[in-house]
């Protein structure tokens, strides 16, 4: 709540204004500074600045809520993925106001399930969407338009067959490239803003590892602690502005190599080497849900719900086709019964394949033809 922009508190625009060139925009700001500080940048009596500090103080405090309004809020409280049995695990869908974390290796469909859900989300609530605009910050420049839009038509051909209503669902995707650590959070500080100007009803960031593996060694002293930092800094903001709205925040995240026991996972598995979610046990725990995805075998892959509140532990498999991904079966639902820590969860990846070609390549000579 300390990151709530001051003019969303009853602040008078003009008060605002004064504060804001001194860098003074949320709550935090604020709050950090003695009432002496606050008189001089603001302008104010010392009467007017303590019922300031007061009515901010306030806004700040997080509201309370029974179990009971929880429980009868549940109709709104999920967004629906559009996949039935995972849905049904999740007990509705991705929880809003709350981090939901997908992570596994390149070419799994991590960007894909981002760029389906965007289409979701602008669909009519009647249809199973929010009705609302998305905001998407794409660190790793693999956001395309042009299979957004062939999702959204090869899902819902009858609700896209003109071309007014793909114009419509593309142009409330808001698109932003960050390709810097800084650039992320100073992305992360306008978030708010945004979210009011363009009715967001879902925020994407993919990925969140992607730039900090890229600017952070952390062989070298202290980088790993200014990462963890940076990290804490990122997850707290967008948890923040995903309460504040009640609105889902989807984030994505890569793998790493983990060295070390494997704990409940059984040894004949493998070794103590094996690959895990990126950005370490630390982060892992600043995610609300972790849904890992991992391949089966050349054409099919698995979404495992490593982390959930609500859901047990287990797998489904899946394809990733023209409409986005798609369920294997009707209700191809294996649930596991011994999970093991999230953060330290193994991941299956691309390990070599065996592909049958049609037709043989033909001689050098006659391919130059």
């Amino acid at each position: 709540m300390a990151y709530k922009k001051l003019g969303r508190t009853g602040v008078s625009p003009e008060i605002c204004e004064r504060l804001k060139r001194h860098q003074i925009e949320s709550c935090q700001n604020l709050l950090s500074l003695t009432p002496l500080e606050v008189m001089r940048l603001a302008g104010l009596s010392y009467e007017r600045v303590l019922m300031l500090l007061k009515s901010v103080s306030q806004s700040c405090v997080p509201s309370m809520k029974t179990a009971l309004e929880l429980w009868k809020e549940k109709a709104d409280l999920c967004f629906s993925t559009s996949l039935p049995a995972l849905d049904r695990l999740l007990q509705g869908g991705l929880p809003r106001g709350t981090l939901t974390e997908v992570t596994g290796p390149s070419g799994c469909g991590k960007s894909q399930m981002c760029m389906m859900l965007c289409v979701l989300a602008t669909l009519p609530k009647s249809m199973g969407g929010l009705d609302s605009g998305v905001i998407y910050i794409d660190t790793e420049s693999a956001f395309s338009a042009e299979r957004l839009v062939e999702i959204a038509q090869s899902r819902f051909p009858d609700y896209f067959a003109s071309e007014q209503k793909v114009r419509e669902m593309a142009g409330r995707v808001h698109l932003f490239r960050e390709l810097t650590c800084q650039d992320v959070l100073n992305r992360l500080k306008l978030l708010e803003e945004n979210i009011i100007l363009s009715k967001a009803g879902l925020v994407i960031l993919d990925s969140v590892a992607s730039v900090v593996r890229k600017e952070f060694d952390t062989s070298l002293p202290g980088n790993l602690t200014h990462r963890s930092n940076l990290l804490g800094k990122e997850a707290a903001t967008l948890k923040y502005l995903a309460q504040e709205f009640r609105i889902p925040v989807l984030l994505t995240n890569q793998i790493t190599t983990h060295v070390g026991d494997r704990g409940s996972i059984p040894s004949g598995q493998g070794d103590s080497v094996y690959v895990t979610a990126a950005l370490g046990n630390t982060w892992s725990h600043s995610v609300n849900t972790r849904l890992i995805v991992q391949y089966v075998d050349a054409r099919q892959r698995q979404i495992v719900i490593a982390k959930s509140p609500v859901a047990p532990f287990a797998a489904l498999n899946y394809t990733v086709e023209k409409e986005g991904l798609c369920l294997s079966g009707n209700d191809n639902q294996e649930t596991l019964h011994e999970g093991t820590d999230p953060g330290l969860q193994p991941i299956r990846v691309r390990t070599g394949f065996n592909y049958h070609l049609t037709q043989p390549f033909p001689p050098p000579a006659q391919a130059l033809l």
